[in-house]
């Protein structure tokens, strides 16, 4: 692979080296997040037809109740966020497979909020 032989060049922890990939995983982030817009818009749709019959009410439909507006507010924002997160973690997986680079951070930080709480 082109890509696997490029990045064993460059040297790990580099600031040149980490720029370099960012920058190629840029593009391939942006599709990844397009895709996880549309395969989310297709869940929110099949699990939104479980509890109703009609098309989730929009925010400033005035007549529907609150529990219906906050019930589909939840699951869109749940399914939008569930689907981007297991399209992010596919797409650093491949894109990891194909350059050996990681794109993003290789552990989790520390918590502020959880330091402020302690």
């Amino acid at each position: 692979m082109i890509f696997v032989d490029r990045a064993a060049e460059l040297q790990e922890g580099s600031v040149y080296a980490s720029a370099q990939m960012k920058l190629l995983y840029k593009p391939f982030g942006i599709v990844m997040g397009l895709l996880s817009g549309l395969v989310a818009s297709k869940i929110f749709s099949a699990i939104w037809g479980i509890f109703d019959k009609e098309e989730p009410p929009k925010p400033t439909t005035r007549d529907t109740s609150w529990a219906k507006v906050l019930g589909a507010a939840a699951v869109q924002g749940m399914t939008f966020k569930v689907a981007r997160a297991v399209v992010d973690r596919f797409g650093a997986k491949g894109f990891h497979f194909l350059t050996g680079a990681w794109p993003g951070p290789k552990t989790t930080e520390k918590s502020q909020a959880a330091e402020a709480v302690r």
